[in-house]
């Protein structure tokens, strides 16, 4: 009978949670800022996990905050040895994760078009106002 939560499954959230820990409190690179390690998908042999990172600041910053973790890959994974209880650590190989990035970009697009519809709004009937108010003083007869 298959499990409810596969083993590959209980892997990735361990990996993330100790990944974490391991990226704030052992890595000491000025390029490492305070990043957020986002997903992990460890493939079904378990001998290579792909981990997505996120990271405030620049694309430049997170480009390079992900090079110095592929740098450090081989300590991290090292560490992991005695932390997890598995077979085969699996081999660490770190990415951007550019969602979190992307929805802010739409987002922002979004917030812009509704200020711009707003303000044609208010434009038009800013103007539909002055056309009554001309075409009022129109209908009014001339005072003698």
């Amino acid at each position: 009978m298959p499990r409810e939560y596969s083993r590959t499954l209980r892997i990735n959230s361990q990996l993330q949670r100790e990944l974490s820990e391991l990226i704030r409190d052992e890595l000491t690179d000025p390029r490492i800022g305070k990043l957020t390690v986002t997903d992990v998908v460890v493939a079904q042999d378990v001998r290579n996990a792909k981990v997505s990172v996120s990271q405030l600041g620049s694309d430049d910053e997170l480009k390079q905050a992900v090079k110095a973790l592929n740098g450090a890959a081989g300590r991290l994974r090292h560490l992991l040895v005695d932390r997890m209880r598995i077979r085969h650590v699996p081999t660490l190989h770190f990415t951007a994760d550019m969602a979190l990035r992307e929805a802010d970009r739409v987002g922002s697009l979004i917030r812009e078009a509704i200020a711009n519809d707003r303000a044609s709004d208010q434009a038009s009937s800013e103007a539909a106002d002055s056309k009554a108010d001309l075409k009022v003083a129109d209908d009014e007869p001339p005072a003698s």
